[in-house]
């Protein structure tokens, strides 16, 4: 009988191969690139995990192996509202999701259903190009919906209907997508000659081509006629840009009649054959070409390893499945060491930000991409110089390698440095961490200013929020002083970019300043050189504003540039709400506070006392600080407290303890008993928190103070002429605590000119320093005010009080907040 570690390794592989059949089918009924399986996370039923993945290799998908269901992520609103989320072009997805899209800069549709069984056991994905980011594609629900369906019944008949036996653990399994097409030879050779135009090509071309021996005549125009009918003149341009020595920088991709895709690659050749350097850079006798299928598998037939540049193919889980001699010696290993193994094993040097970016789009969307890499191990131990090229197919991904020599054409200068990418590392370059940590406005703007906007080579920089119907200026940078004044509180219906990419929802992107002064004609610019991008930042489809991005040169931007600047845009959008919200509900917080806190101190003619409240700077929550001067008999009461923890119970909690206090001192008791009193208080309302406090009874007439502390930090006085020191004072335990507390008295007389300091922990708690270090630091402050005080410089109680808590207020964090009361007996009443 079998034991149940083994049941449990045959009921994971069971769930594995029904999870990997769900998501292949996926991927056919949606026409996807990529799909996979979500389930609820073994360990945390708070978190769904990959548990399958088909056509994308698993290190490239490793962001999302783990996401919270509370994510702003469409598998987890799938998951959480039980509802299909359908995404039909990237446009939707950035305004929807920001941050799923964030990752993902290149045109791409999205379904994820929801796997039901009751409530929902997990999501199906599946992810497809798409051919335009401006207008919805159908995506056919149906297939999907009853696929996650039947994945659902049998989940539930494979766990004998245990819901909570359906989770996964660990990485996802990787599926290979069954192949579109058998694969067969799909490359061809051939020469042309410059002075005759006669193409001679070899068999395989004709094959590739569809074409039978007698249907080409062997010209350069039939050649070019049959590989791209509608784009002829780029084949026949790149001969003669090759015949002058001047090759492309990377193999051409075209698009055959019958839309597939035809990679032409060129050299010149004196014989066709390898590839040597023109000794004058003029014209050569021959050029030698090769076209071939990337959607196809089987170049292994020799004809690519005459090739000069390096060819290898992936399949959709990133295993090398060919590698030509160049590439081979390009990577500096045996071709054997390369087959078989994952392009993480085989070349780690083209793996990593940010060129597992590239990969991703390749994978993902039907577009090529282009990039430059340096591979380390070089001449002397430098570099080797690659231009890449990245060609999708059905099932394989083929790319290129063109070493450095060839990178001095019109394709592309050479790199520098150590690795360097062809433009913007996409999502790599400007995932926006920062962004989360900015809480204002203008933090937002600045982090979009230095850490963001350099990614794209920007230099300017503007943001308008949207208030009552009008746009108003809340940041600028690079623009000439004063230029953006008269676009400050515009309307919105205004004929200028910045309004109508907020009111259209449309990205505006403008490669020359020129392009901007014909499409807006009259409208002041601020340079004669440069390119503007016009967002939108729009947040969950709330408008909040326009983002104005600037840059010195005219600059094209790919459809992967629009896709990143406009997931960007997204972002913005959730922080400046996010900022906005905080400014709002910081203010309505300060005004909590400060309503809880006393309006004005009880006064008396010979007492003078100075009172100051410093709000902690982390998150919003009031804290639970106090201090009061009440009149007692004869004489004043003061006190000072600290309700552990924050928040509006908090909050709550020290409004309670300040009324009683009041009431207590009020009535001429004792400190011992107005702590005790309010002891019984706190312990009867159950709030869950305790509080420390300090409380003493003044006589101003012969300076007699009782003191007694509830775990509080202790006073600290200051005697005229002396030095300040912390007073001896036996306290008792925190409020809150023990019913039967004692809090013992202990006499002193107040001179009259001494000072006497309560405060809270928050004004001398140091991260990693001892509280005690603080009370020193503190008492150190009170000598030094009180010193300046002593001289008559015109330094009274309340600028001792502003001395003694301006390093807090200056401080870039207080963790806590900070309450500080004075007190001094005058001489003369």
């Amino acid at each position: 009988m079998a034991g149940s570690g083994e049941r449990a390794v045959r009921t994971r592989a069971r769930l594995a191969a029904l999870l990997a059949d769900a998501s292949t089918a996926a991927l056919r009924a949606a026409g996807g690139r990529v799909a996979g399986v979500y389930l609820r996370d073994g360990d945390a039923p708070d978190f769904l995990r990959l548990a399958v993945l088909a056509g994308l290799p698993g290190p490239l998908s490793r962001p999302w192996w783990r996401v919270h269901v509370d994510r702003p992520f469409p598998v987890c609103d799938a998951y959480r509202l039980g509802l299909p989320v359908v995404l039909p072009n990237a446009t939707e997805a950035v305004r929807r999701y920001p941050q799923f899209a964030a990752g993902l800069p290149f045109p791409f549709a999205s379904v994820h259903m929801p796997v039901p069984g009751g409530e929902p056991l997990g999501v199906l994905a599946v992810l497809r190009p798409s051919a335009g980011d401006d207008r919805d594609e159908p995506l056919d629900r149906e297939l999907p919906a009853r696929l996650a369906e039947g994945l659902g019944t049998e989940l539930l008949a494979l766990a004998g209907g245990d819901r909570g036996a359906i989770v996964w653990d660990g990485e996802p399994h990787g599926v290979r997508p069954p192949a579109a097409r058998p694969p067969k030879a799909a490359v061809g050779r051939f020469t042309w000659d410059p002075g005759t135009h006669a193409v001679r090509a070899d068999d395989r071309l004709h094959t590739l081509l569809g074409l039978a021996a007698g249907d080409f005549a062997g010209t350069d125009t039939a050649l070019a006629e049959a590989l791209v009918p509608a784009e002829a003149y780029r084949v026949l341009a790149a001969l003669r840009d090759t015949a002058a020595g001047k090759p492309p920088g990377a193999p051409l991709s075209l698009r055959a009649a019958d839309g597939a895709t035809r990679l032409l690659d060129l050299w010149p050749a004196a014989d066709g054959g390898a590839l040597p350097s023109p000794a004058d850079g003029g014209a050569v006798a021959r050029v030698g070409g090769v076209v071939f299928d990337p959607g196809r598998a089987a170049l292994a037939d020799g004809a690519a390893d005459q090739l000069p540049q390096g060819v290898f193919c992936l399949d959709r889980l990133g295993t090398v499945v060919y590698a030509n001699a160049a590439a081979a010696r390009f990577a500096g290993r045996a071709r054997e060491a390369l087959l078989g193994r994952t392009l993480w094993e085989a070349l780690p040097w083209l793996t990593g930000p940010p060129y597992d970016d590239h990969l991703r789009g390749a994978l993902l969307s039907p577009e090529p991409v282009h990039f430059h890499v340096r591979r380390p191990g070089g001449a002397d131990g430098g570099y080797d110089g690659f231009a890449v090229s990245v060609h999708p197919g059905d099932d394989l991904l083929t790319c290129t390698l063109v070493p450095a020599s060839r990178m001095e054409a019109p394709g592309g200068p050479r790199p520098t440095g150590p690795a360097v990418a062809a433009g913007p590392s996409t999502a790599a370059a400007y995932r926006p961490i920062a962004l989360t940590d900015a809480v204002t406005a203008q933090q937002v703007s600045a982090v979009v200013m230095q850490e963001l906007l350099p990614a794209f080579g920007g230099r300017r920089l503007a943001i308008y929020l949207l208030q009552e119907r009008h746009l108003h200026l809340a940041w600028e940078s690079g623009f000439p002083p004063g230029f953006l004044e008269p676009f400050d509180g515009v309307a919105l219906d205004a004929r200028i970019p910045a309004v109508e990419t907020l009111t259209t929802g449309r990205p505006l992107f403008f490669e020359s300043m020129r392009q901007l002064a014909e499409t807006y004609p009259g409208l002041p610019v601020d340079a004669e050189e440069g390119a503007r991008a016009f967002l939108p930042l729009i947040a969950s489809g709330r408008l909040v504003g326009s983002c104005v991005l600037g840059f010195d040169e005219p600059r094209g931007f790919s459809a992967e540039e629009r896709t990143a600047l406009t997931a960007l845009a997204g972002l913005i959008a959730h922080a400046m709400e996010r900022a906005r919200r905080y400014d709002s509900e910081a203010a309505l917080a300060r005004g909590l506070q400060q309503a809880l806190l006393p309006s004005r101190l009880s006064a008396h003619p010979r007492v003078e006392t100075a009172g100051r409240y410093l709000p902690g700077t982390k998150g919003l929550d009031v804290g639970g600080d106090w201090y009061d001067v009440v009149e007692s008999g004869d004489g004043l009461a003061l006190v000072i407290g600290d309700v552990q923890g924050h928040g509006v119970q908090a909050a709550a909690t020290m409004g309670q303890l300040r009324s009683a206090v009041r009431a207590f001192a009020l009535g001429d008791r004792p400190p011992d008993e107005v702590l005790s009193g309010t002891n019984h208080l706190l312990i009867g309302l159950d709030p869950g928190q305790f509080a420390s406090c300090c409380c003493l009874r003044l006589d101003p007439a012969t300076g007699l103070t009782r003191i007694a502390r509830a775990g509080h930090p202790p006073p600290l006085l200051l005697a005229p002429g002396g030095r300040a020191r912390p007073l001896d004072i036996p306290g008792g335990v925190v409020l809150g605590v023990d019913p039967g507390a004692r809090y013992p008295v202990t006499e002193l007389i107040l001179e009259p000119d001494a000072i006497l300091a309560l405060y809270t922990d928050g004004l001398v708690e140091r991260a990693g320093a001892d509280i005690d270090d603080g009370i020193a630091e503190l008492r150190r402050a009170l000598d030094r005010a009180g010193a300046a005080a002593g001289r008559r410089d015109g330094l009274t109680l309340s600028g001792v009080a502003d001395r003694l808590t301006a390093a807090a207020r200056h401080a870039d964090a207080r963790p806590d907040d900070v309450a500080l009361l004075l007190a001094r007996r005058l001489r003369h009443g």
